[in-house]
């Protein structure tokens, strides 16, 4: 096994936007990625009622198709996501697990009623994969608002994280990556 975060993209999620979450996480993590096969739209996980998908139900899917070279795998969907307790989410991670999702779904700012800004856009789905990935590997959310583990409730918490961790969940990140490069031999 390797230190290895996969990139998965489920249903019709193009390269332009996974390739930059790649960048990201290497960049910020010091993380290889790699890219799995497109898996297709969750409508085993979709909820008529609430018109949205189930991100739970996605994670467990997710969990079946962890290559075996590496130790993280990333979802990373169009579809509109929540869990049974929130109205919606931008994405959801195993605490200290294998697998993540994120959605663009309400990340565009045309969803807002603003202007297009792909920059805007493709920082957002950013933020939301280094957020999800530090769930991954244990970290817990973070009390300063620009701290890339800040919750993020609205977009503007979002918007107005930098794009990455504090000193403090930094130190963290860089513990947990040790433990983990330790248990699995990486």
């Amino acid at each position: 096994m390797t230190a290895c975060v996969t990139i998965c993209p489920i249903g019709a999620v193009e390269d332009e936007i996974v390739e930059p979450i790649s960048r990201c996480i290497e960049e910020k993590c010091g993380l290889t990625c790699r890219f799995f096969q497109r898996m297709e739209t969750p409508e085993y996980a979709y909820d008529k009622g609430r018109e949205q998908y189930n991100s739970k139900l996605i994670l467990r899917r997710l969990i079946n198709h962890l290559p075996k070279n590496s130790f993280k795998l990333m979802g990373v969907t169009q579809v509109d996501l929540f869990v049974p307790i929130l109205k919606y989410v931008f994405g959801v991670a195993q605490m200290q697990g294998p697998c993540s999702v994120i959605s663009t779904h309400r990340l565009y700012p045309e969803f807002y009623e603003e202007s297009s800004n792909q920059g805007l856009f493709l920082e957002r789905v950013q933020k939301t994969a280094l957020h999800e990935l530090g769930h991954c590997f244990g970290l817990i959310h973070c009390r300063d608002r620009h701290c890339i583990m800040y919750s993020s409730t609205r977009i503007q918490d979002t918007d107005l994280k930098k794009m990455d961790f504090c000193p403090s969940c930094r130190d963290l990140f860089n513990w947990y990556l040790d433990q983990a490069r330790k248990d699995h031999q990486i």
